[in-house]
């Protein structure tokens, strides 16, 4: 398998899917491990995203991909946050995106970095519009970080590979 830096190979539909696996995968373990913190989120799951700078590739096919980042949404408890300190890995195997040179040697593929944070969430609300009035807002320093690349959806489903950010609303014609 090819090591190198950045990957330009493209990233479609089925990777896509994966990547949603590896997270949901990585989370019902942590939070059978920690029912009573990151658990109680368990079912409040608003959106799962693509973001920074494998998003951007997946945009334009000339960023690269280094490693992946993929964020899940919550829907904020009032007994609070998810942990936003939990940062889970995950790898994305052997694939066509090869693995980056500089990981450790336990990745067979390129790294999944997995993340997650608790958002205010009225019921039935678009997750998209959620995603990017958190974005926008720019409040703390994850907020402002994702928000200086790119942000594409893997959860819901059926708009996985919709661009949340950067937001560009329709034109009229």
């Amino acid at each position: 398998m090819a090591e190198a830096a950045r990957s330009l190979a493209r990233i479609d539909a089925g990777d896509l899917a994966r990547l949603a696996a590896l997270a949901e995968e990585a989370e019902m373990v942590l939070f059978a491990r920690r029912p009573g913190g990151a658990g109680r989120y368990a079912g409040r799951l608003l959106c799962r995203a693509l973001c920074q700078g494998a998003a951007l590739h997946y945009l334009d096919g000339r960023n690269g991909v280094k490693d992946f980042d993929v964020w899940s949404f919550y829907a904020a408890r009032a007994d609070g946050p998810f942990p936003y300190r939990w940062h889970g890995t995950a790898d994305f195997g052997p694939s066509k995106f090869g693995r980056w040179t500089g990981d450790l040697p336990r990745y067979t593929g390129r790294r999944v970095d997995l993340l997650g944070r608790s958002l205010p969430a009225p019921g039935g609300a678009d997750p998209a519009a959620i995603l990017r009035d958190y974005l926008s807002a720019a409040r703390t320093a994850s907020a402002k970080a994702l928000a200086a690349k790119a942000v594409i959806l893997l959860i819901p489903g059926h708009r996985a590979g919709e661009l949340v950010w950067p937001y560009q609303e329709a034109r009229p014609s």
